[in-house]
């Protein structure tokens, strides 16, 4: 799955946004696909281990992924990428399908002290048996809908900051992580390969019937 979307926002600073996007206990207050979410150790001052799972429309089945991330602030403007690696300690699951992201991210850029434009990139696959056909067809609707939530979580998270650990940014302030070190010897590349092929021919067969009436 190839994905680029834009978006331009009059009402939210490139900072705010950028905040939002890292803030993964605030996530939990706007992203309404998320099971699971939580870091798991750290790289380098600019760099992550996490793991991510969410829901999928019906029929289809949870997808998670385990990712490295990396950001970077250039003066007014933010990126954020991620790609999937493989840790040991946090192998597929029997209950998922484990998706690959291969890279995925955002561009943040400055338009003003109140506006922005966010850039979202993905490439993912989301592994299972899914024709091209499902995978585009969920993408297109899907996408759109996470910038508006982005964006509507946006103007809703200084207020909801203030409350919440006002002053704890580790993505701004890297003396404030507390996440255990990662060894990179840890790490791999996660191949499509290499994991499992789940079967959802079941599912494939239910979508062909709706898409048909």
């Amino acid at each position: 799955m190839h994905l680029l979307c834009r978006m331009v926002c009059e009402d939210v600073p490139a900072e705010t946004m950028y905040d939002v996007l890292h803030d993964t206990e605030y996530r939990w207050r706007w992203d309404t696909n998320v099971i699971d979410t939580f870091d798991i150790g750290k790289l380098t001052v600019n760099a992550d281990v996490g793991y991510y799972s969410w829901k999928c429309p019906r029929p289809l089945r949870y997808r998670d992924v385990v990712t490295l991330r990396s950001w970077l602030p250039m003066g007014n403007d933010y990126i954020i990428m991620n790609y999937s690696v493989k840790h040991s300690k946090y192998p597929p699951r029997k209950d998922m399908v484990r998706a690959i992201s291969i890279q995925t991210g955002y561009m943040i850029q400055s338009q003003g002290p109140n506006r922005c434009t966010l850039v979202y990139l993905a490439q993912v696959d989301p592994r299972g048996s899914l024709p091209k056909w499902v995978v585009n067809k969920s993408s297109q609707l899907l996408a759109p809908r996470v910038l508006k939530k982005i964006h509507k979580a946006s103007l809703k998270y200084s207020d909801w900051k203030k409350k919440h650990n006002p002053c704890f940014k580790p993505w701004l302030f890297p003396e404030q992580n507390t996440l255990p070190s990662i060894p990179l010897s840890e790490l791999s590349i996660q191949r499509a390969e290499s994991l499992e092929k789940i079967d959802e021919s079941d599912v494939i067969e239910q979508l062909e019937k709706e898409d048909s009436d």
